[in-house]
C-alpha cells in the first residue's frame, strides 16, 4: 500500500466514526436608511454560526475562539452584550430600528443564562469570572458589575436561543448594567478583531472609530444563542450555535462627510451661503441660511471616509455571496452604482422603498452614491410602540422621587413590562408607588410585580411590574425614595456630578390576535411587536447625594501634620543631639583655616589703627609688652595709660 493512502486512512476512519456536522456559515449585512433632518441610519450586521459539536471540540472557523472559551469556561450557554451611547429620537426617527431588540441603555448592559449546576454559589463564581473575562477581552470595566449592580429578571427577557429539553429549569438569568462607562474606541478594536476579516475587507472596513463615536446614536451589541431544529426528535440532530454582532449608528450626514483636512467647523464666505429673503430683518448685512428642499446628496465613500474594501470571501467552496447591501429610499430616488462593483438591484416585492444590492468578488473597491435631488417624497416611518421619558424630581439632599411617563400613540391597549435596576444608595418607598393617568387621577392595577430590596453595599433594588398601557393614554409612574449617606472612601473623584442611574428597560409584549384584528379595520400603522416583542430603554439619570465637604479632612491633616512635625521634631533633636563645650570639639582643617582667616583680618585691622596716631601706636606696643610681662608689668601700665584696654578694662579702676 502507497504511503499516501496509510496518511489517508486515518482521516477517512474519523470521517465513518464522525456524524455529519452541519457547515459553518458567515453573513454580512448592511442596512442603509436616511432619516429626517439630514440624518443617515447605518445598521451592521455580522452572523456566524457553527456546530455545537464543533464548538464543544474546541474547533473554531468563522466563531472567535476567545469568546468560546470564556463562554466554555463560565457555563454560559446564552450571552446578550450592549455598549451604547447617545440618544434615539423617536419623535424624529421613528420606530428603533430591528424593534429594540439589540439595543442597550447607555453605557454597558449585559445578560445572560448560566448554568445553575452546584447551586447558587456556584451560579455567583461563574458570573464573576464572566464579567472579569469579557472586562479583559472588550477592553471596559466590566469587572465592577458585582452584586450591586446585578439583579435576575423575570419577565423582561426571554432565552432567544432554542435547546434541546431547554425549558429554562437548569439555567439562571443574570442581569448587570454600567450606566457610568464611557464607550470609546477600545471597545470598537476588539469587536472587530473578533470578526473573520478583522475589519479589513467587506463593510466591516467602513467602521472607522472617528465616525462611529462621532454619531448622534451608537450601538454595538454581541449576541450569541444555540439554535436547535424545531423537529428534533432525538440526539443525532445537529444544533448549531450562533453569534451575531451588531452596529447600529445614526449619523449626520453633513457632518460626517466634512473634510478631513478641515475638521474644525468654521463659518462659510458669505458668498456661499444662500440667503432666505422672504424673511423680514433680511439685509445687506445680515443673513439667514436658506434650508435646502428636497434630499441631501451623499455616499459611503464620503460619509465613513472610505469605499466597501472587497468582499469578506473567506472559502472557496461558499456556494452564495455572503455579503449584501440594503437600501432604503423612495423609489423615485436616484441611486448611481457602478455596474462592475454592484450587480442589478433588487426590488423588494412588499416594499418599492427597499433596494437589495450584492457584491461581486474580485472588486476592490465598492461605492454607493446618492447626488442631491429635490422634491423627494420622504419615506413614511412607523410610530413607535410607546414613548417614555424618566426623570428625578423633588429638592434637597435627604428625598426625592422617580416619574416616568408613558404615552401609548395607537389606538390599541399594549401590555408592558417594566424593569428598574436602582442602587444600593437609593432606597424607594413602595407604598408610594402608583400609576395613573395623566389627565385623571383613576390609577392602573398592577397585573405583575417582583421586588426584590436592596441591601446595603451587597444587593441592588429590582423593580419589575406589569400592566396596561390603554389605548391613546398616558400614564405617570411615580414614587419616592431616600437618598442615603455613604461614606468618604465611596464617594467618585468627582462627586458634584452625581451618581449613575441605569436606564429602565421597557418589554412591548406581542399583541393578542384579537387586538391585531382591530388593529388591521382600524388601519393603524403596525408597532412592529413580532415574537418577543419590542423593547425600548429610557435616557439614564444623574442622582445628587449629599456630598461631604472634603476641604474640612484635607484642613484637619494638614493642621495634625503640622502639630506632629513641630512636637516630634522639637524632641527628636533633644534625643538625638549631644551638647559639648566649644572647648571639646574636635579640630577639623576646616578650624585651621578659619582660624588663618581671622588672623590675617586681625592684621589689617591693626595696621589700620597703627596708622591712626603715634599715641595710639605706642599704647598699643606698651599693652603689648605688659602683656609679656608679669603682673606688675600689666599694673603699672593700667595706671599709666588711663585708657580702657578691650582685655583688661579700664585703668586703675579694672586692677582695683
Amino acid at each position: 500500500m502507497k504511503l499516501t493512502h496509510l496518511l489517508a486512512l486515518p482521516a477517512s476512519l474519523l470521517a465513518l466514526l464522525t456524524p455529519t456536522l452541519a457547515g459553518p456559515e458567515y453573513n454580512e449585512h448592511l442596512h442603509l436608511l436616511p432619516l429626517s433632518n439630514d440624518y443617515l441610519y447605518a445598521g451592521f450586521n455580522f452572523t456566524s454560526t457553527t456546530s455545537l459539536s464543533a464548538y464543544e471540540s474546541h474547533h473554531y472557523r468563522y466563531f472567535p475562539r476567545s469568546l468560546g472559551q470564556i463562554l466554555q469556561y463560565t457555563h454560559t450557554s446564552e450571552l446578550h452584550l450592549r455598549f451604547a451611547l447617545g440618544r434615539w429620537d423617536d419623535e424624529s426617527w421613528g420606530a428603533r430600528p430591528r424593534d429594540g431588540g439589540r439595543e442597550g441603555g447607555t453605557g454597558v448592559e449585559l445578560w445572560a443564562w448560566i448554568d445553575r449546576d452546584g447551586g447558587g454559589e456556584k451560579v455567583e463564581e461563574r458570573w464573576g469570572d464572566l464579567v472579569n473575562s469579557l472586562s479583559g477581552l472588550f477592553c471596559a470595566s466590566l469587572n465592577f458589575i458585582d452584586g450591586t449592580k446585578t439583579v435576575r429578571p423575570v419577565l423582561s427577557f426571554e432565552s432567544e436561543g432554542s435547546s434541546r429539553g431547554s425549558d429554562g429549569v437548569g439555567q439562571q438569568l443574570l442581569h448587570g448594567t454600567l450606566p457610568n462607562e464611557v464607550v470609546c474606541t477600545e471597545n470598537l478594536t476588539p469587536f472587530l478583531k473578533l470578526l473573520p476579516c478583522k475589519g479589513k475587507a467587506g463593510i466591516s472596513s467602513l467602521l472607522d472609530g472617528h465616525k462611529v463615536f462621532d454619531a448622534n446614536w451608537q450601538t454595538m451589541s454581541i449576541d450569541v444563542r444555540p439554535i436547535c431544529p424545531s423537529s428534533a426528535t432525538n440526539t443525532d440532530d445537529e444544533c448549531m450555535l450562533e453569534i451575531q454582532q451588531t452596529v447600529d449608528v445614526v449619523l449626520d450626514i453633513e457632518r460626517s462627510m466634512r473634510p478631513r483636512d478641515d475638521p474644525i467647523p468654521r463659518p462659510r464666505p458669505i458668498e456661499e451661503i444662500e440667503c432666505d429673503e422672504t424673511k423680514h430683518y433680511n439685509g445687506p448685512d445680515s443673513c439667514y441660511p436658506k434650508r435646502k428642499e428636497g434630499a441631501m446628496g451623499w455616499s459611503l465613500s464620503k460619509i465613513f471616509g472610505t469605499p466597501v474594501l472587497g468582499s469578506c470571501h473567506l472559502a472557496e467552496d461558499d456556494a452564495h455571496e455572503n455579503v449584501d447591501i440594503t437600501l432604503e429610499v423612495p423609489s423615485t430616488r436616484v441611486v448611481e452604482t457602478s455596474a462592475l462593483q454592484l450587480s442589478s438591484p433588487v426590488v423588494d416585492a412588499q416594499n418599492t422603498d427597499i433596494r437589495h444590492f450584492k457584491l461581486q468578488e474580485g472588486i476592490h473597491r465598492t461605492d454607493l452614491t446618492l447626488p442631491y435631488q429635490p422634491n423627494v417624497a420622504s419615506t413614511l416611518r412607523s410610530q413607535p410602540p410607546l414613548y417614555a421619558t424618566r426623570q428625578i424630581t423633588g429638592h434637597g439632599q435627604e428625598r426625592g422621587g422617580m416619574h416616568t411617563l408613558l404615552h401609548n400613540p395607537h389606538p390599541y391597549p399594549q401590555t408592558i413590562i417594566y424593569l428598574e435596576t436602582l442602587p444600593w444608595f437609593l432606597r424607594p418607598y413602595m407604598h408610594t408607588l402608583k400609576i395613573s393617568h395623566k389627565s385623571s387621577s383613576k390609577t392602573v392595577e398592577l397585573e405583575k410585580m417582583f421586588y426584590t430590596p436592596a441591601i446595603d453595599r451587597k444587593r441592588a433594588t429590582k423593580l419589575e411590574v406589569q400592566f396596561t398601557v390603554p389605548a391613546s393614554t398616558t400614564l405617570e409612574l411615580t414614587y419616592d425614595f431616600e437618598k442615603a449617606v455613604l461614606r468618604y472612601t465611596e464617594y467618585p473623584p468627582d462627586a458634584n456630578r452625581g451618581f449613575d442611574i441605569a436606564a429602565a428597560v421597557i418589554r412591548v409584549l406581542p399583541q393578542s390576535q384579537t387586538a391585531a384584528q382591530s388593529q388591521a379595520q382600524s388601519g393603524a400603522a403596525g408597532s412592529g411587536c413580532k415574537g418577543r416583542g419590542s423593547y425600548l430603554r429610557t435616557t439614564s439619570l444623574l442622582l445628587p447625594l449629599p456630598t461631604p465637604d472634603f476641604s474640612m479632612p484635607y484642613n484637619v491633616i494638614i493642621l495634625t501634620s503640622t502639630v506632629i512635625a513641630l512636637g516630634f521634631g522639637s524632641i527628636f533633636n533633644l534625643v538625638v543631639r549631644r551638647f559639648v563645650l566649644v572647648g571639646e570639639v574636635p579640630r577639623g582643617p576646616l578650624h585651621a583655616v578659619v582660624a588663618r582667616v581671622r588672623e590675617l583680618v586681625g592684621k589689617v585691622r591693626g595696621g589700620k589703627m597703627g596708622k591712626a596716631g603715634d599715641v595710639g601706636g605706642d599704647l598699643g606696643g606698651a599693652d603689648e609688652d605688659s602683656g609679656s610681662g608679669g603682673k606688675d608689668t600689666g599694673v603699672s601700665t593700667g595706671k599709666s595709660g588711663g585708657i580702657s584696654d578691650p582685655v583688661m578694662g579700664s585703668g586703675s579702676d579694672k586692677v582695683d
